[in-house]
């Protein structure tokens, strides 16, 4: 299986989904961090996360499937939603809470 087959059946079968720097005990990053802490302020208590730093492959290739050159990226049904700084801005506006109540 290729790393974007990978990446694609992650997203797909995990409703939440974190790529990020470490783990959401240990973030290894200040974005990653802040992105976990919003996830959590929505209420969602299970979500799963991949540690690009573990993986090269996927580190690369998380940036090649969504288009989009940094790391967190949130993936919610299967859909790219964005990273620590649209998560912030969604919060803000209530879309974050909105997109992840079911999960909460």
């Amino acid at each position: 299986m290729s790393i974007q087959e990978t990446i694609r059946e992650t997203v797909s079968s995990t409703p939440v989904v974190l790529y990020m720097k470490g783990t959401p005990q240990f973030p290894q990053c200040g974005f990653s961090s802040r992105a976990v802490q919003l996830i959590k302020a929505c209420g969602v208590a299970k979500f799963a996360t991949v540690d690009v730093l573990a993986d090269p492959d996927i580190r690369q290739g998380i940036k090649d499937y969504a288009n989009w050159p940094t790391v967190p990226q949130l993936y919610v049904k299967g859909e790219f939603i964005g990273g620590s700084d649209i998560m912030a801005e969604m919060y803000q506006s209530g879309e974050l809470q909105a997109l992840l109540k079911e999960f909460a």
